[in-house]
């Protein structure tokens, strides 16, 4: 709708990436987008993608770093059981806290896979697009999908790749908030803003795999119920994607660095954006981003070829 933008889909599946272009450009034939393969979980990847970026463009405005990964999610139902007869119940559905536990692996780069492609991942990619990104004319925004379900109680700064519990997913929305906040404090005067966004509880292919499909067609008339009191039960991905549209319309020096902006929608189907604050502790996040430039240097050395 704006010919001054170009949008840029970055994918690992370069099938699905030129498809969801062919069906933008169905609808605005004149708009500017453009496809780039990455695989988030994959360092040589998320630097090929990175050179590729630099070569392609001047500067950034927009990163949505968005990418995300459940593997093997199982729901426990004697915990659900609990939280209903203790009247926690509705608190665990909007928030999965306690509910959901997932099985993580390493990956090819020696990494927890999820820590890896939901958070590191990014990380590495932003580190590697700077200088796109900080001194331009106008502010360049960060904005990463974390989640609701980002909670201080799954994530340790001892094991913070998650690879000794069970709530990586958890762990590594925690750590994308904690990574945003320190990012706010050392690239704000550069003209980099970094902000978090929850999507709610959308129905997509991460979701659909926790439980059988059966299951989800009989539950789906009681999600939709359960929205007149849960209004993080956005369920469909256009209303998902509400405090995302709502922040790149955002200026961001008036935004609160401590804030996470939810997508709701109301029963009736309202969508909106709630600014809620972020539970973190300052002094861990500043040492949890100095463990991450541990680990990127370490995890670059094998790479020295697809640095510049």
């Amino acid at each position: 709708e704006d010919g001054r933008i170009h949008l840029c889909i970055a994918c690992r599946n370069a099938e699905k990436s030129e498809g969801t272009r062919d069906l933008i450009l169905a609808t605005h034939p004149t708009a500017q987008v453009s496809t780039v393969e990455v695989d988030l979980g994959n360092l040589a990847s998320v630097l090929r993608a990175a050179r590729e970026l630099r070569c392609r463009f001047q500067r950034l405005d927009f990163v949505y770093l968005n990418a995300g990964i459940m593997p093997n999610p199982h729901v426990n139902f004697k915990a659900l059981w609990h939280g209903l007869l203790t009247g926690r119940v509705l608190h665990m559905l909007t928030t999965a806290e306690g509910i959901m536990t997932q099985t993580d692996r390493l990956n090819g780069d020696g990494l927890q896979e999820v820590f890896a492609t939901n958070l590191f991942g990014h990380f590495v990619l932003v580190r590697q697009l700077e200088c796109l990104l900080c001194g331009n004319e106008k502010p360049s925004r960060l904005i990463w999908t974390s989640s609701s379900n980002a909670r201080e109680s799954a994530f340790s700064l001892s094991d913070y790749q998650h690879a000794k519990g069970q709530e990586s997913y958890s762990s590594s929305k925690y750590a994308t908030d904690l990574t945003s906040v320190v990012l706010n404090r050392k690239f704000n005067e550069q003209g980099l803003y970094s902000s978090v966004v929850c999507p709610g509880l959308v129905m997509s292919n991460m979701t659909y795999r926790i439980l059988p499909v059966f299951l989800w067609k009989l539950l789906m008339p009681i999600m939709w119920l359960i929205r007149f009191f849960a209004k993080t039960y956005t369920l469909t991905p256009y209303n998902g994607a509400e405090a995302h549209v709502w922040l790149f319309k955002q200026k961001p020096e008036y935004l609160d660095a401590l804030v996470k902006y939810h997508s709701c929608t109301s029963g009736l189907g309202k969508s909106y954006v709630e600014p809620r604050k972020i539970d973190v502790d300052e002094e861990t996040a500043e040492k949890f981003y100095q463990k991450l430039l541990e680990l990127e240097k370490q995890a670059l050395e094998r790479y020295s070829d697809l640095l510049d």
